[in-house]
């Protein structure tokens, strides 16, 4: 039975989560939008520490403090509140200092899960201009000298001397298989400009199946395939092949990241669909879109990398080009999609969001 402090019962009329604090920092009120956002009846948050509820409490423990103390009125900042098991708990604070010594701090918690959402998909679209831009100038100056350098390393080796051709052709080959590496590179930095966007009728599920016999065909033994899929989503339209090379770009890295899990036999690979009502993606409200995951249970993406594994170049594995994930983020901003990510040890999880008809 909830019974709040009579003069903050009105506080349940409130959208946003407000919580009360006694001087040793424990909850002895909360409104009704607190219970939905912790996940917690009043009666099991009362009288608990508040930041006993989360893994990173110290953050609001610290803010508590100095509230206590009265170093400001309010202070206002942006949080991210683990929970054990959970994902974390995206919030804007606001935490007020009270001029009452029983209850000295008040803290309004707002979800502002939408507007991080938004602001992300904006730094992402913002991040892939830049680096198209950057692809196409960089790789067109390289194309340039890579040609010269090849023709003239054909033009030494035929000058050569028959007597130090045997000797000195082996330095040639090398400069020629080289500017012949580089320029495969180039190509791939330039290939997703250059190719047709061709459009025709997509089954997400007949990509997924295409991608899965290629990882079948490469991983047969150890790797557990699960298919999780929402046979009620519509074909849409756009260009097959991008889409298929999107999925095993990501799954592809995903397989040979859990190499070691393959050997033990434990490797679980998941592709799982829904469709999602009412979504804003790059700034555009859609009725419905796409919602492919493809999920693995590796050792997640290295701390070092995980915001700019996007990047062209940046790889996390030694022989990696670092151009898949870059390339699958092009395709799918080509369908007017987006790509989120998140990773931790024992959950990769790649998320692609694709407008639906």
């Amino acid at each position: 039975m909830r019974t709040p402090l009579t003069s903050l019962a009105g506080l349940d009329l409130l959208s946003s989560a407000v919580i009360v604090l006694d001087a040793d920092g424990s909850i002895i009120y909360a409104n009704a939008a607190a219970e939905s956002l912790l996940d917690s009846s009043f009666k099991s948050l009362t009288h608990q520490k508040l930041a006993d509820l989360f893994l990173n409490g110290e953050e609001l423990l610290a803010v508590f403090q100095q509230a206590v103390e009265h170093q400001f009125a309010d202070k206002r900042q942006d949080l991210a509140l683990e929970r054990a098991g959970r994902e974390p708990l995206q919030v804007h604070s606001i935490v007020t200092a009270l001029d009452n010594p029983d209850t000295p701090v008040l803290i309004e918690l707002r979800e502002n899960v939408q507007q991080l959402k938004l602001d992300r998909e904006e730094r992402m679209l913002d991040q892939s201009k830049a680096n198209k831009e950057l692809i196409r100038n960089l790789a067109h100056e390289i194309k340039n000298p890579l040609g010269g350098i090849r023709g003239a390393a054909q033009l030494l080796e035929m000058e050569l001397p028959e007597r130090q051709l045997k000797e000195l052709r082996e330095y040639t080959q090398v400069i020629i298989k080289e500017a012949d590496r580089l320029q495969t590179l180039v190509d791939r930095l330039l290939a997703p400009h250059r190719l047709p966007h061709i459009v025709g009728d997509v089954n997400i599920h007949e990509v997924c199946e295409r991608v899965l016999r290629l990882i079948f065909a490469e991983f047969p033994h150890g790797l557990n395939i699960k298919r999780d899929y929402d046979l009620s989503i519509p074909e849409f339209r756009g260009d097959k092949e991008q889409l298929i090379q999107v999925v095993l770009n990501i799954a592809h890295n995903a397989a040979q990241a859990l190499v070691d899990r393959i050997r033990q036999g434990d490797a679980e690979l998941t592709f799982k669909t829904r469709v999602l009502r009412q979504i804003t993606l790059a700034k555009v409200r859609y009725r419905l879109a796409l919602d492919l995951h493809i999920i693995d249970n590796g050792p997640g993406i290295p701390s070092e990398i995980r915001n700019r594994i996007f990047y062209p170049l940046v790889s996390g594995r030694d022989g990696g080009n670092g151009l898949g994930l870059t390339l699958a983020q092009t395709f799918v901003q080509q369908h007017m999609g987006v790509i989120e990510c998140e990773s931790r040890p024992g959950l990769t999880d790649f998320r692609i969001l694709i407008p639906l008809p």
